[in-house]
């Protein structure tokens, strides 16, 4: 057999692909570092103890702390997931698992999904008030409350959760499914204990991209949740967040708020950065876990 002959034109082009890659990977990463070192620059000010231990005061020369908004986005974000996690995870499974590719109602639920992916989130605002809200008002005398804001929050969840669900339970490879069933399990046994064990890393994932793109958002809030300057655990009641709280210091007149703000932002993005760490740990040892067993 002749040698095989090295193909100079092909070597550079794999070199310049490469390096155009590396390239592209640096800019990533040195935007994030750049944003995230204005914003330290900016907002490190700004945080001290009564920034987690004090509420607003509504006075612009001494505005207090964020405490209220910061209890508040953590309790948005936890009722949100206690609706938006399950609904999605079993909308990918039946996605993934039980629906036929060709069906109509499977080509349906993907496409909804798709589109509610990308609705812009004043949309789901708008929405929000328009069937939440308003119904809560006339039925039970409950206007702008916590319960209106999480559930806007876990609408925007469930595609996303639900999409990349059935893309991870699809990479699980098909003889996991044939081994489990082949011992005399079912296929919701195969389901919970095999095929979810096995793309856990990869669903949790698709969980933390659902809630980093919730913790951010604002215009569902305004129109649900409203916002508040009191810390209150009462979900009924108009309730707090940080990116209310923001956008209201931001958008104000007053220096001292401003300079809140931005500290609200710094500590909005180390809430998500603590949030990364925890689901990788625990996705880690999930993965971890089956492999052993």
């Amino acid at each position: 057999m002749p040698a095989r002959r090295d193909n100079p034109t092909a070597r550079v082009t794999s070199n310049v692909l490469y390096l155009i890659c590396t390239v592209a990977s640096f800019v990533i990463v040195g935007v994030l570092i750049l944003i995230t070192g204005y914003l330290v620059s900016i907002g490190i000010s700004s945080i001290s103890l009564d920034f987690f231990t004090r509420v607003a005061t509504g006075d612009p020369n001494d505005p207090g702390g964020m405490k209220h908004a910061i209890v508040g986005t953590l309790m948005l974000l936890g009722m949100a997931s206690l609706v938006g996690v399950p609904v999605g995870i079993l909308a990918g499974v039946y996605l993934s698992e039980y629906a036929d590719d060709s069906g109509r109602l499977n080509s349906a639920v993907r496409f909804t999904a798709d589109v509610l992916s990308g609705l812009p989130s004043i949309v789901v605002g708008i929405v929000g008030y328009e069937l939440l809200v308003v119904p809560m008002n006339r039925l039970f005398d409950i206007k702008y409350s916590g319960y209106a804001g999480a559930a806007a929050l876990a609408f925007i969840m469930v595609p996303i959760v639900a999409r990349t669900t059935e893309e991870m339970l699809r990479l699980v490879p098909g003889s996991y499914r044939e081994g489990s069933l082949g011992l005399g399990a079912t296929k919701a046994q195969t389901i919970l204990r095999v095929i979810l064990p096995a793309a856990t890393g990869s669903v949790i994932t698709g969980v933390m991209l659902a809630l980093a793109r919730v913790a951010g958002e604002t215009a569902p809030l305004l129109f649900t949740a409203l916002g508040s300057r009191f810390l209150t655990m009462d979900p009924s009641q108009p309730f707090p967040s940080l990116t209310a709280q923001i956008y209201t210091y931001a958008t104000g007149p007053y220096e001292k708020e401003k300079q809140m703000a931005w500290g609200g932002m710094l500590v909005l993005i180390a809430i998500l950065f603590v949030l990364n760490m925890l689901i990788r740990y625990v996705a880690h040892r999930s993965v971890r876990k089956f492999q052993v067993s």
